[in-house]
């Protein structure tokens, strides 16, 4: 048996290829929000592609609310007319891959308010969560070693505190990207780990302390470098 090792590119092509089938599905066979998609089996036949491919562009259709799975009883259309459902298909098609300077920027953006909200809202869980974080940052940094990972979790925690379960997501989500993109770019040297040290546990400080102002101060404190260098890393 030959197995295909398929490039992301590769990927990313037969998935878009999939959702416009769907998409064309639902169009010419005129199916109304509530009617019922074929089966996985079914549709990775007349596709000619595997029940792993179909399954995944499902899920990305379902993310953005376009299809819905019912356990034991299939995928369904959503609610939302043909118009609407063809433009946010377009969109989706459309999209990139984003690069290292859009997810730093989304980053930041996202975390000055949800540092703001931890700050609010932590529970005594919440600051024991993160200062666990801290402490194994600090470990990894003291050991020389590669904390990326630790670094992350720390920030995860933060967004958990925040008590917003959508801002968890999204972090959740551009997590493994921004890993990825860290570990490639070199991001997180041994002078920005140490200096990242004090740096978060200012911010531990402060959401612990509860004070949004300053926890938003030493946030964007400890984003300043890794803003800086984005932009001269984009200028290259």
């Amino acid at each position: 048996m030959k197995f295909e090792i398929l490039t992301k590119n590769e990927n990313q092509e037969i998935l878009n290829s999939i959702i416009t089938q769907i998409r064309d599905l639902i169009i010419y066979k005129n199916l109304e929000p509530g009617d019922k998609l074929p089966s996985e089996r079914t549709l990775s036949e007349k596709f000619g592609v595997s029940r792993n491919n179909i399954r995944e562009a499902i899920q990305k259709l379902e993310f953005y609310a376009l299809l819905k799975s019912k356990p034991q009883s299939g995928t369904f259309v959503a609610d939302i007319g043909q118009i609407a459902l063809n433009g946010i298909i377009e969109d989706i098609l459309r999209l990139e891959e984003p690069d290292f300077r859009s997810l730093v920027e989304t980053r930041i953006f996202l975390e000055l308010k949800t540092v703001k909200l931890a700050a609010e809202r932590r529970k005594a869980e919440h600051v024991l969560q993160i200062k666990e974080a801290l402490d194994a940052y600090t470990d990894k940094v003291l050991k020389e070693e590669d904390a990326v990972h630790e670094d992350l979790l720390f920030h995860l925690a933060i967004a958990r505190a925040s008590g917003n379960s959508t801002i968890n997501t999204l972090m959740l989500m551009i997590t493994p990207e921004i890993i990825t993109n860290f570990e490639n770019h070199h991001v997180c040297d041994k002078n920005m780990a140490f200096i990242g040290i004090q740096e978060h546990t200012d911010i531990y400080e402060a959401i612990k302390s509860q004070q949004p102002e300053l926890a938003e101060q030493t946030m964007k404190t400890h984003f300043k470098m890794l803003y800086q260098y984005c932009n001269t890393s984009s200028e290259k």
